[in-house]
């Protein structure tokens, strides 16, 4: 839901469409929420989700780490505020000039998922800490997480045991249960696994103390989503069951849930058509689209909640769909999206839950439209 924070920024500064606002309050109550979740967890925010200096600055001063994904990332964390200790190089896909990089600006934590990636590491980051990503299936996850990271548990042992005689300090696991993850049990399983190789390792004498739990935490969009009290409890539950009172060190990488429900987007109606004089669906086309920040309408795995000036009034199904000459710039079709029929051309919608993920997937200049602009309040 937007807050009247933003809808009052909205109604006095009338900034052009289409646009994101983002409420900082509210990422600040989410990170005190995940504070009060997972007390024993250190939060290590994934930048990638939204890096918009006000909330790295925001999350920096309230005592959060951060989740990187590049050297433009760390260097973003650095300037809010963080310092090196605080900061994870969490792709397990690197160039070694970037490692030498990062180990340059302080980083000594890494990801890691294969035996070429922990060679890169030892040789341009000696003796840095690193822990190895397992597989998940993802089952549960709105966004489920493709095959591209990780490694099976017994690979990942073998990754780890090959960290160690490489000098560095292998020091845990971590896996990713599949970003919009609704299953509480979800990182059962994978806790499951990530003691499997902890017990692997400790009867060669290589004790790992991390186990890093990933994101995957969810937004509202038009489905209600546990709280992050429920999915701490749950997680706890998960973690006493697997490793007893040998409890490890824990990372939790919230992105979305951090993030997701703080920003609203601005779209206007730039056109609303129907394809024959016989058609009942209605093509209803929006200024924004999958390139201009909702990529992730992909599949049509995330829907958004839609809010219409209208809203109360008689709905029927439509095709929504983004503004450039690309067909694939549709994001409801299969199942269409109910919106009011008193909508017309030149109306403002608001597309809530849009915080997480839409300014860096818009495109630089795809049919000349500029980037999605943005306002952090």
């Amino acid at each position: 839901m937007a807050t009247q924070r933003m809808l009052d920024f909205l109604a006095t500064r009338r900034p052009e469409s289409p646009c994101l606002v983002v409420d900082l309050d509210v990422v600040q109550e989410n990170y005190h929420a995940f504070e009060k979740a997972l007390p024993d967890s250190k939060i290590f925010y994934a930048v990638k989700a939204n890096p918009a200096p006000e909330i790295l600055r925001l999350l920096a001063s309230l005592g959060s780490c951060f989740d990187t994904a590049s050297i433009a990332e760390i260097e973003m964390a650095l300037n809010a505020g963080a310092t090196p200790e605080r900061i994870s190089y969490g792709n397990t896909i690197k160039k070694e000039r970037d490692i030498e990089r990062a180990y340059a600006l302080g980083i000594r934590l890494y990801a890691v998922d294969c035996m070429e990636e922990v060679e890169k590491v030892a040789r341009a980051a000696p003796e840095a800490r690193v822990f190895c990503r397992v597989l998940t299936d993802g089952r549960g996850a709105e966004w489920p997480l493709s095959r591209k990271f990780g490694c099976v548990p017994a690979m990942a042992v073998e990754v780890l045991r090959r960290a160690k005689a490489l000098g560095l300090d292998p020091y845990g696991v971590s896996f990713h249960v599949g970003s919009q993850q609704m299953e509480l049990a979800a990182w059962d399983s994978a806790l499951a696994d990530a003691q499997a190789v902890f017990a692997a390792l400790a009867a060669e004498g290589i004790l790992l103390k991390m186990v890093n739990m990933g994101g995957g935490f969810p937004t509202r969009y038009l489905r209600d989503v546990p709280a992050a009290q429920a999915y701490g409890q749950a997680i706890f539950t998960a973690l006493r069951k697997h490793f007893g009172n040998r409890l490890p060190e824990t990372i939790i990488e919230p992105g979305r849930g951090m993030v997701g429900n703080a920003g609203v987007i601005k779209s206007e109606i730039v056109l609303i058509s129907r394809k024959s004089d016989d058609d009942e669906l209605r093509w209803v086309y929006l200024d924004i689209g999958k390139f201009g920040g909702l990529a992730e309408t992909m599949d049509e795995a995330i829907r958004y909640p839609i809010a219409t000036g209208h809203d109360g009034g008689e709905t029927a199904p439509c095709v929504l769909a983004g503004p450039t000459c690309d067909s694939a710039d549709v994001l409801y079709e299969k199942a269409p999206y109910p919106l009011p029929l008193a909508l017309t051309i030149g109306d403002e919608v608001l597309i809530e839950g849009t915080g997480a993920y839409t300014t860096t997937y818009a495109s630089v200049a795809f049919n000349g439209f500029e980037p999605l602009k943005a306002y952090v309040i």
